[in-house]
């Protein structure tokens, strides 16, 4: 293609496209006050492959030696401003996935000495918070017991966002201690979160940080090149965010595994930018010596790729505008309520990874509630460890007393259930997760 003939094409794109309205609220609420007006295209973006910005959007140079200048390159290529998003995976693997690279400790251990989740939201706050102008940062948290892998719980009751990182740390400590990990694990909530705040501000350019111990969930059943619904879910939510200024920046802690994560990005579609990144914060802070190294060499992996990311989203038209399209997300209040701003402390949370036996008996669904247990979390287990999901239909006994069967499971625990919905369950069986 000429030079004439693509800057026509570009032309022709930004008259089809030009807004109707554009304007831009000066604060974020995480989507909870007012909303502001809706930026419209006169007409949808069209599907294509990825597409690349011109080379003149670089990613930032690796010689740093500190973060100052870390920060400093990144205003020097470009970025002028920048909203953050926080979203923690409070998923039950992490109790274990500390065995070797926190000393056996559950990742989210509250003590006198930082735990990797604290670890990385101060050196992303040392960074990027000079770059954010409100200094208001929506935070949540997924994968407890409350949201599993369906929802996320907003760090206020009131949906608030967080005043400045030294809050976001504050809320984070007393969260923990009255929260219940659980599973599995999906980022796909986390995702569409991030995008319904971007399209309430209008089209601002936002970066979310997703600080998570593992991988998407698979179940064990899941054939070679076929996803889970967990692996379904996320892909489709990060491709529907390339159609908005959004930066998505997964932080692996702990041991892992990491190998999927490292090739998640090849699993992705043709999206309008490359708006994902994986950073193993475990590998990179393992190979430096001292803590200003450590979070320099960081801090480097993990932001080096946003310029580039701002630019093309400016460059496609991304920025500034909002599809109209996008789910809106209503997060749950966190398990404990938090009136009024909090003040800093530290209390000790601080419990040993469970032992392989206690693993083992939890169920490996809902990563809650014990697996000998009947009916006591919504699923039906066996002593084999079979964990099937059972309709809440199937629970409510009473309401057909003379209507009832044994139903037998795999030589393990026997459930009465109603003929009528014998087939049924029959039908549902078959889906086991793997505690990831």
């Amino acid at each position: 293609m000429t030079v004439q003939n693509h800057m026509g094409n570009l032309l022709s794109r930004e008259r089809l496209f030009r807004p109707i309205v554009a304007r831009s609220p000066s604060r974020r609420t995480g989507g909870r006050a007012s909303t502001p007006p809706i930026v419209r295209r006169q007409a949808p973006p069209p599907r294509h492959p990825q597409r690349k910005p011109s080379k003149k959007y670089s990613l930032i140079r690796d010689n740093f030696t500190s973060l100052e200048q870390v920060s400093t390159a990144l205003r020097e290529s470009g970025l002028e401003s920048s909203n953050l998003i926080l979203g923690i995976d409070f998923t039950k693997s992490n109790e274990w996935t500390g065995k070797h690279s926190f000393n056996n400790r559950s990742l989210h251990a509250i003590g006198d000495t930082p735990n990797p989740y604290e670890e990385v939201i101060s050196i992303i706050g040392k960074t990027l918070a000079p770059f954010d102008e409100d200094n208001l940062i929506p935070s949540f948290g997924f994968g407890d017991a409350t949201t599993h892998d369906k929802e996320v719980f907003s760090f206020h009751i009131d949906n608030s966002p967080c005043h400045g990182f030294d809050e976001v740390l504050t809320c984070y400590r007393q969260i923990v201690p009255n929260l219940k990990l659980a599973g599995p694990t999906s980022y796909g909530p986390i995702v569409e979160a991030a995008i319904d705040i971007v399209e309430r501000t209008g089209g601002q350019y936002h970066v979310l940080v997703i600080i998570a111990d593992g991988q998407v969930t698979r179940s064990i059943d899941t054939k070679d090149g076929d996803l889970s619904p967990q692996e379904e879910y996320t892909i489709n939510s990060i491709v529907n965010a390339s159609l908005h200024p959004l930066s998505i920046i997964l932080i692996g802690v702990g041991d892992g595994p990491w190998e999927d994560m490292r090739k998640f990005d090849d699993k992705l579609p043709a999206r309008e930018f490359d708006n994902f990144q994986f950073v193993n914060f475990t590998a990179i802070t393992s190979r430096v010596a001292t803590p200003s190294e450590k979070e320099t060499a960081f801090a480097l992996a993990a932001l080096m790729e946003i310029p580039f990311q701002y630019k093309a989203a400016m460059e496609f038209g991304i920025l500034g505008h909002v599809t109209g399209n996008a789910k809106r997300v209503t997060p749950r209040p966190p398990p404990v309520s938090l009136t009024g701003r909090p003040q800093p402390s530290r209390q000790s949370s601080n419990p040993p990874a469970p032992n392989e036996d206690e693993q083992n008996n939890v169920c490996p669904i809902c990563l809650t509630n014990a697996k000998d247990l009947a009916f006591g979390c919504g699923h039906m287990t066996t002593m084999k460890g079979r964990c099937f999901i059972l309709a809440s239909k199937f629970l409510r006994l009473a309401a057909a007393p003379t209507e009832l069967r044994s139903f037998g499971t795999e030589g393990g625990i026997r459930a009465m259930v109603p003929m009528s919905t014998e087939q049924d369950l029959r039908m549902g069986i078959g889906s086991m997760y793997d505690m990831v």
